[in-house]
Parts: structure tokens; sequence; C-alpha cells
């Protein structure tokens, strides 16, 4: 008698993530909109049509193409001293995609490590770890990064710090939890058997397993920080003149909110579609990295 065998559809590995991912539609919208953020990035020098920094005489808030009194040299029109709106866009991705990349890496390397520390030892290290978590998170997160600014001083790297310390006690918390829900698992009293040291079991044994809602966690905190970054600058604290970051253009612009509004509108847009793609993205890593949620 003949055994007919038949091969598991069920996919596996990458192949399984794409799958799951690849079913919230939104995600792989997000993820084609963030490839072209990324891709005008990398490649700003040579997309951006004019040096985004240098003005044209006569040339101040020319209009959009579009507009009756536009000009075909400046799609996008140009800004309130005559410099080309598309091209300090363009670059513009540059600086967002950086401090977003920045404070992301920051605050879930402090973060993991603090959480770890305080999921695996318990006792008092982790009274005292989640006691000033818990004092950064009973203020705004807006609020204590301007108080944050205003000590350290106006500029984008210390606008970048104080993002990352605001957006810390997220990490610590998921990381705890995560850890402390681990920690105890045959696999891990395995191990403790077996002779493992503190740090194998810390980093090796229990970190790998607890990676799926850090990255989900990552993505949404690499938007928050696009977000943040841009009201520093908008607010004056954050990356500052003639800088081409969204939020300074916002703030260089507001004077002519009525009389000028796409100088408002194209910044505007282009925090809120970027931020809004990486936001759909974590949706779709979450759907894929998280077995509670995957559909069958």
């Amino acid at each position: 008698m003949s055994v007919i065998t038949t091969k598991s559809t069920q996919p596996s590995g990458l192949s399984e993530f794409w799958y799951y991912f690849s079913r919230n539609k939104g995600a792989v919208i997000g993820l084609g909109i963030f490839l072209l953020v990324l891709f005008m990035a990398i490649f700003a020098p040579l997309i951006a049509p004019h040096d985004p920094n240098v003005p044209f005489d006569g040339m101040q808030r020319v209009p959009p193409v579009w507009s009756e009194k536009g000009n075909s040299m400046f799609l996008l029109g140009t800004d309130a001293v005559g410099r080309d709106m598309l091209s300090r866009l363009i670059y513009g991705t540059r600086f967002s995609l950086f401090i977003g990349l920045v404070v992301a890496s920051l605050s879930a390397v402090a973060g993991v490590l603090l959480g770890l520390v305080a999921g695996y030892f318990r006792g008092r290290v982790d009274t005292f770890i989640m006691r000033v978590m818990d004092i950064i998170l009973a203020f705004p997160s807006l609020l204590l990064a301007l108080v944050l600014v205003a000590v350290l001083g106006p500029g984008l790297l210390n606008a970048m710090i104080a993002i990352s310390i605001v957006n810390q006690p997220h990490f610590v918390r998921l990381t705890r939890a995560a850890v402390i829900s681990e920690r105890e698992k045959e696999y891990v009293v395995a191990s403790r058997v077996a002779g493992a040291g503190t740090f194998r079991l810390m980093f090796k044994t229990i970190l790998p397993n607890c990676l799926a809602p850090l990255i989900v966690q990552a993505t949404l905190a690499f938007s928050a920080a696009i977000l943040d970054a841009a009201a520093l600058g908008f607010l004056g604290m954050g990356a500052q003149p003639p800088t081409s970051e969204w939020g300074t253009m916002l703030a260089d612009a507001r004077e002519f909110f009525q009389s000028s509004p796409w100088l408002v509108t194209f910044p505007g847009l282009c925090i809120l579609i970027t931020v809004l793609a990486i936001n759909l993205m974590g949706d779709g890593l979450r759907d894929a990295l998280d077995p509670k949620l995957k559909r069958s």
C-alpha cells in the first residue's frame, strides 16, 4: 500500500514573515512609501533640482508651478528667501530619517539594557529603575523634551538626546515585562542548571525571545522621534536655520500661512505621510511577529 504524503503549505522563515506582513495592505503601502522616502534621502544630491540652501534673487515666495504665477524652475515654489521648496523637502528626508534612526537606536539600546536588568534581577534594582521610569512618564513627553533641550541648549544633537530620554521608558517597561514572563520558563531553567552564567542567560537565552515586541516598539519610536523633532524644530528648540528640517521649515513659514499657504502645507504633508507610513509598517510588523495575532 502506497502512502501519499503532502507537503505543508504553511510558510516558514522569511517567507512566513512576508506572508503575514503582506496580508496587511496598509503595511505594504506604508513600506512602499517608506522605501520611496529612503530612496530620496540616499540620493538627495542627484534628485534635488537645486541647492537647498542657495536663494534665488527676486524669486521670493514663488507659488507652485500649477499656480497662475508659478515658475517651471520651481515645481513646488520657493520659500520666503527664494530657496527651492522641492529641494529643501527632499533634503529634509535625510534629517528626519537620521533623527528617527539615532533616537530609536539610543532609546532601544538603553531601554532594553535597563529593562533586562530590572526584569532579571528584580528586587530593589527593579524598584529603583521602574520608579525612575514612572517619573519620566509622569510628564507629557513634549514638555519634558522641551525642558531637557532648554537645559542642554537648542540644537539638533541635544534635541535627539532629549527625545531619546523621553522614549526610553517604553522600551524599559516592555523589556521588563517580557523578561519576567520568560525567566522562569523551562528552557531558561535548563540553561541555568547546565551552568550558564548570568550574562549568557540574559543576552543569549532570554533576550532573543523578547525581540518581537521590541522591534514593533522600535518602529513606533522611529515615527515618534520624527514627530517630536519636528515639533521641537517648530518651537525653535531643535534643528536651527538654515537647516532644511521639516519642523524648522514650518517655523520659518508660519508668518506666511495666509499669504503663501504652500510654505506650510508641503512640510506638514511630508511629516504626516512619513509618520503614517512608518506607523502602518509597525502595524504590519506586529501582525507578522506576534504569534497571537497571526491569522489562519
